[in-house]
């Protein structure tokens, strides 16, 4: 599973950032890393960008960006 296909209010650990471009790297630099805690708050109207929760901090990611995330899903939450 990866963060694009997480639903408002899931949580998540993250299992793996792909590729080892540029924009992985930046993933990671941003608090994407193995064992993290992540949760999806909301989609933009046109459902891209997705925000998440993350470390404290709320992070947009394109879907793109998303789909290279993999995750394992946790219980479902409120915010």
């Amino acid at each position: 599973m990866t963060l694009n296909e997480l639903h408002i209010g899931q949580r998540a650990l993250i299992l793996d950032v792909g590729g080892d471009d540029g924009i992985a790297i930046r993933l990671m630099e941003m608090g994407l890393t193995d064992g993290e805690e992540i949760t999806l708050i909301g989609f933009a109207p046109l459902g891209d960008p997705i925000e998440f929760l993350i470390r404290g901090y709320r992070l947009s990611l394109r879907k793109t960006e998303a789909e290279r995330v993999a995750v394992t899903a946790l219980a479902e939450s409120k915010i």
